[in-house]
C-alpha cells in the first residue's frame, strides 16, 4: 500500500469515528429544560449558602485569628 493510500485510509477512519461520535451526542436542550436546570442549580446553591456552619468549624476558624 502506498503512503498516499495509507493516509487516505487513516483520514477516512478518523472521519467515520468523528461522525459516529456526533451521532451519539444528545439533542440540544429546549428552553424549558434549560430553565428547569437553571432553577435546580439556583436552589442547590441557595441551600448551600443558607446551611449553618458547624460549631467545630467555627472553633477551628477562631483559633486561626
Amino acid at each position: 500500500m502506498a503512503d498516499d493510500d495509507k493516509n487516505a485510509d487513516v483520514a477516512t477512519r478518523k472521519a467515520q469515528v468523528k461522525g459516529s461520535a456526533a451521532q451519539r451526542k444528545r439533542p440540544a436542550a429546549t428552553g424549558k429544560e434549560d430553565a428547569h436546570v437553571s432553577q435546580v442549580l439556583r436552589t442547590v446553591y441557595q441551600r448551600a449558602v443558607d446551611e449553618d456552619i458547624p460549631s467545630e468549624m467555627l472553633d477551628l476558624l477562631s483559633k486561626l485569628d
